[in-house]
């Protein structure tokens, strides 16, 4: 990336989100979609070429809407507060599980499928005390497995091209974490940090397709590109201080997608702030694997 990266904001966005995030391409229906946290909404768009369309709410939850994502079945599945929630093809509900024990006070936070079509998702602290926030993971027969327990802010999650390599970001720590990954197994190696930064807030990340790692920095408004040995390779300012996460989308996965928060205390918005914005770095990423549906108590 290089000053000749032109950050466009997309039409219509204009301060649409409190809290943007989570941005998917589901290939088969031809949309981008991504969530308003706070506001527990889910957006989506057309792309086409290079552009996107007018977003439209695709669906509001109650409480809070960490991250959704396409199915397989052509439904979806949602990471609402404290559930992770399955709504088939017509948006009707279809099953539930718990994955935030009541009575702990955190909520969902950013998830993704690994290449198996199972999904990850963490937590992050609602009391201030963070340290003991988990990153689960959905099996397909409906079972949860707790991989970490310790994060301070569980958030961006990603898989290398092969797809034997899981990067996690805990954004308190300042640091994108590397583990060995078998999908086929479910086997999850020990983590070390690939990429530190402190006193800066890694956040969403995404891979693209020749390994390479684009990853949000909230509060410092970059996404910066990483070669696969955590070398820094490129920056790019967004123009919008509070940065949260990106991904490529379109049919041929050239256009990069950014969301971003309004605002947050102690950092000055800009007119960007809250907005989608988009550009095409030059580079192309890793279709979203979409979720294996799972068996799910069909309750509410």
């Amino acid at each position: 990336m290089s000053d000749a990266v032109s950050v466009s904001v997309v039409p219509g966005t204009e301060r649409l989100t409190s809290l943007g995030e989570g941005p998917t391409w589901d290939a088969r229906a031809g949309l981008a979609r991504w969530v308003d946290i706070d506001n527990g909404r889910l957006f989506e768009a057309r792309v086409d070429g290079r552009a996107l369309g007018t977003p439209r709410v695709a669906l509001t939850v109650d409480g809070t809407l960490g991250a959704a994502v396409h199915a397989e079945d052509g439904g979806l599945l949602l990471a609402t507060s404290r559930h992770l929630e399955h709504r088939g093809a017509d948006g009707a509900f279809v099953g539930r599980v718990e994955v935030v024990p009541e009575g702990m006070p955190s909520r969902l936070n950013d998830g993704a499928c690994d290449p198996s079509g199972r999904y990850l998702v963490g937590s992050v602290a609602l009391d201030g005390q963070p340290g003991a926030e988990r990153l689960w993971r959905l099996e397909h027969d409906g079972t949860l497995t707790v991989i970490d327990d310790d994060l301070l802010l569980s958030n961006g999650i990603g898989w290398s091209p092969t797809g034997d390599v899981m990067y996690h970001v805990d954004t308190y720590r300042n640091v994108v974490l590397r583990r060995a990954y078998d999908s086929a197994t479910g086997a999850v190696g020990g983590r070390e940090a690939l990429i530190e930064t402190p006193g800066e807030y890694p956040d969403g990340l995404t891979v693209g397709a020749d390994g390479d790692l684009w990853v949000a920095y909230w509060a410092s408004g970059e996404v910066r590109r990483y070669a696969a040995d955590g070398v820094l390779l490129a920056t790019m300012w967004t123009g919008a201080p509070l940065t949260t996460s990106c991904a490529f989308v379109g049919a041929d996965l050239d256009l990069l997608i950014i969301t971003t928060e309004a605002s947050a205390p102690g950092v000055e918005p800009t007119a960007r702030s809250g907005t989608l914005l988009a550009c095409t770095p030059g580079a192309r990423g890793l279709p979203t694997r979409a979720w294996r549906p799972a068996p799910m108590a069909l309750r509410h």
